[in-house]
């Protein structure tokens, strides 16, 4: 009896190791994260990794790579990065060892930060603005996310490419003193938002890439909800409009692990 005792936890052990062997193997990935200020950290108010950048330690990458044991995160995520950024600074850091992508771009090349801007003005329209904006994004933007998804497919051919989209900013409530959206503005920005969405996603979709949509997980907890994953108006001003603390762990890290595990 003691014999058998002793081999059915010899089994047990060694299948728990087996198994704590595939779990560690699963999470051995090489991890580049790439984009803008929704990738890097801004809103969170933690720059410790990279002060010019906005990188932080409650980011989603360095969350993925904390809650993961063994990622390998190579993190070139940049605050006011566009695409020709991506480009220039931070594809270079892709190679056929890479087997994790994950990207926020295409709101800097819009221009989405100045028109908010200008919309939070007092008795100033940004009709305009916003019309600008929505043409860009429509006629333009779809060229130059082909650019970076190119490079991303041709420098990283073994990857798995999460591309992120944005969440809408606004509940249809502005109770921020110093800023001055009408209900009007608001939903013209939500709906340049699902613009957005539209052309990142098809484009993603064209390379092969896996697009995840930031507008559900983020519905009930814009700027002004009672729950907000998103920062209202701030102080630096350039954490305004971007997600906090929350926003990236409730909101974006669970996007990117529905596909990487």
């Amino acid at each position: 009896m003691q014999s058998i005792t002793r081999r059915l936890i010899g089994v047990v052990t060694v299948a728990c190791a087996l198994s704590g062997g595939v779990t560690a193997a699963a999470y051995a990935d090489n991890y580049v994260a790439l984009g803008d200020s929704y990738s890097s950290g801004t809103g969170t108010r933690d720059y410790s990794l990279s002060s010019g950048c906005q990188r932080g330690p409650y980011a989603y990458p360095a969350l993925i790579k904390a809650d993961r044991p063994g990622t390998n995160l190579t993190f070139v995520a940049c605050s006011g990065a566009r695409t020709g950024d991506v480009l220039a600074n931070q594809v270079q850091s892709l190679s056929t060892t890479t087997n994790v992508v994950t990207i926020t771009i295409g709101g800097n090349d819009a221009g989405f930060s100045s028109v908010i801007t200008q919309c939070a003005y007092p008795l100033v329209s940004c009709n305009s603005n916003i019309t600008t904006a929505q043409n860009y994004i429509n006629n333009t933007l779809p060229g130059a996310l082909n650019g970076v998804y190119s490079q991303i497919q041709s420098r990283a051919p073994n990857a798995r490419v999460v591309v992120l989209g944005y969440p809408r900013l606004f509940m249809g409530v502005d109770c921020n003193a110093g800023t001055f959206f009408s209900t009007d503005e608001m939903t013209k920005l939500n709906a340049t938002a699902d613009m957005m969405r539209n052309v990142i996603s098809a484009r993603a979709a064209a390379y092969g890439f896996t697009f995840r949509d930031a507008i559900p997980p983020f519905t009930g907890h814009a700027v002004c909800s009672s729950t907000e994953w998103i920062n209202g108006l701030s102080n630096p001003v350039s954490d305004s409009y971007h997600p906090n603390r929350t926003g990236h762990k409730s909101g974006y890290e669970p996007l990117v692990r529905s596909v990487i595990g």
